[in-house]
C-alpha cells in the first residue's frame, strides 16, 4: 500500500474580471473518481491544502443536471461524505513530498483563485516533477502549473504535453466573458502545449510523469493511469 497525496484547494469563490465571488470550490467528481479508484487499489489518501482549510466543495457539482441524474448526483454526494479525510486535511506547507508515491490535483474553479499563485504548491509540484513520481492533474486542477517556477523563472513544466479545460468548454459553460484569465491560454502562455480533445469528452494526456485529463469525465481515465504509474 502505498499513500497518495491529494492536493486541493481551500477557496470557495472565483474572483471574476468585475470584481465580484463566483461562488467555487473543488469539483465533487473530479475528487471522488479518483478517491475511489485508488482507496479499491488499496492505497492510503492524505488531503492537503493551503493552510491546512477543509476543502469547500462546489455546490453546482453536486447538482443532478451535472451528474446524469439525481441518483448518479446522490451517490457523489454520499461518497464525499465517505472521504474522511477531506475533514482532516494537512497544511501544504507542511508536507514531506518522501513521504508518498503519487501527488493528484482535483479541478474545480477553486484552484484559479489559490493554487494557480500558490507557491508552496508550486515549489511541490517542481519537487514532485523531478521526482518522477506519477503527478495526476485534472479539469482546472492544471491551474496550479502556472505556480511552478523554477529559480531561473521558467515554468517547469513548460514543453509538457497536457490536458486541461479548454477555452470552448469555459465559454460553452457560460464563465468565459466573465473571466479574469482562461486557463488554456495562461498555460500555452507559460509553455505548455495544451492538447484539446472533444468538449465534455474524456480526455488524457501523459507526458513521461505527468498524467492530465480535460474535464470531469476525464476523472476515471486520469485514476486509472495513475494506477497504470505507480504499477
Amino acid at each position: 500500500m502505498s499513500k497518495i497525496l491529494f492536493v486541493m484547494t481551500g477557496a470557495d469563490h472565483w474572483t471574476l474580471a468585475d470584481g465580484t465571488a463566483h461562488p467555487t470550490g473543488f469539483w465533487a467528481e473530479e475528487a471522488v473518481v479518483p478517491y475511489r479508484a485508488v482507496k479499491a487499489a488499496g492505497h492510503e489518501v492524505v488531503v492537503a491544502t493551503p493552510g491546512g482549510v477543509v476543502p469547500p466543495v462546489d455546490r453546482a457539482s453536486l447538482a443532478a443536471e451535472v451528474n446524469g441524474g439525481q441518483e448518479r448526483a446522490d451517490e457523489i454526494a454520499r461518497a464525499l461524505e465517505e472521504m474522511t479525510e477531506l475533514r482532516t486535511p494537512v497544511k501544504l506547507a507542511e508536507v514531506d513530498l518522501a513521504d508518498f508515491a503519487a501527488v493528484f490535483y482535483p479541478g474545480g474553479h477553486g484552484p484559479m483563485e489559490d493554487l494557480a499563485v500558490d507557491a508552496e504548491s508550486g515549489r511541490l509540484l517542481v519537487t514532485a516533477l523531478d521526482s518522477g513520481k506519477p503527478l495526476a492533474v485534472v479539469c482546472h486542477g492544471p491551474a496550479a502549473l502556472l505556480a511552478a517556477v523554477r529559480s531561473d523563472g521558467g515554468n517547469a513544466f513548460a514543453g509538457y504535453r497536457a490536458a486541461a479545460f479548454t477555452n470552448e468548454e469555459e465559454t460553452q459553460g457560460g464563465l468565459a466573458g466573465k473571466a479574469r484569465w482562461l486557463l488554456q491560454d495562461r498555460l500555452t502562455e507559460a509553455g505548455v502545449e495544451v492538447r484539446a480533445g472533444e468538449p465534455w469528452a474524456p480526455h488524457v494526456v501523459v507526458d513521461r510523469n505527468l498524467i492530465t485529463g480535460q474535464n470531469p469525465a476525464s476523472s476515471a481515465p486520469v485514476a486509472e493511469e495513475l494506477l497504470k504509474h505507480l504499477g
